[in-house]
């Protein structure tokens, strides 16, 4: 990705330099504004997360110990 600034600069020469690649493809970025990302994460998001989780809780209690028998 490059940015938007340097595009005149920069597009033609990575679109050569990798165009033997097909795991490559060169963009230009084109978001303008402010990013909406900014501040902290929302603590309840973080609550959600939480009882969002699906997985098998713990059994209760304890076990039994196990440790190998010890030989005679």
């Amino acid at each position: 990705m490059i940015p938007a600034e340097l595009a005149d600069d920069l597009y033609e020469r990575l679109v050569e330099y990798y165009k033997d690649n097909p795991n490559v493809k060169v963009i230009v970025e084109r978001r303008s504004g402010e990013e909406r990302r900014q501040g902290a994460v929302p603590i309840q998001l973080d609550e959600q997360r939480r009882l969002r989780d699906r997985r098998r809780s713990r059994v209760p209690g304890t076990f039994l110990p196990t440790d190998p028998p010890q030989a005679a």
